[in-house]
């Protein structure tokens, strides 16, 4: 992380890992690690949980941490979020 990136922190729910970094690769990252994706100008490590939403019912949520220059990383996040949010339906 450079001095000038920042640090944005998100969680997703009903998205698999896999399908997260299928995402991210198509907005232009490269998976560098099991649990991280890099990009021009970002990085992002993700991190999976099972979530209880109800007595018996449960979701996957994916855990980001998102780093990078704020020009590009807010635009890339919303992005992201726009595809995550279509994901279940």
């Amino acid at each position: 992380m450079t001095d000038d990136w920042v640090r944005r922190e998100r969680s997703f729910r009903g998205i698999s890992k896999r399908l997260a970094i299928q995402y991210l690769e198509t907005l232009g990252g490269e998976q560098v690690a099991d649990d991280r994706v890099e990009g021009d100008d970002w990085a992002a490590d993700l991190s999976e949980q099972t979530v209880g939403v109800g007595p018996s019912v449960s979701l996957t949520q994916i855990d980001f941490v998102f780093e990078g220059d704020p020009e590009t990383l807010d635009p890339l996040i919303e992005k992201f979020a726009q595809k995550a949010m279509r994901a279940g339906g």
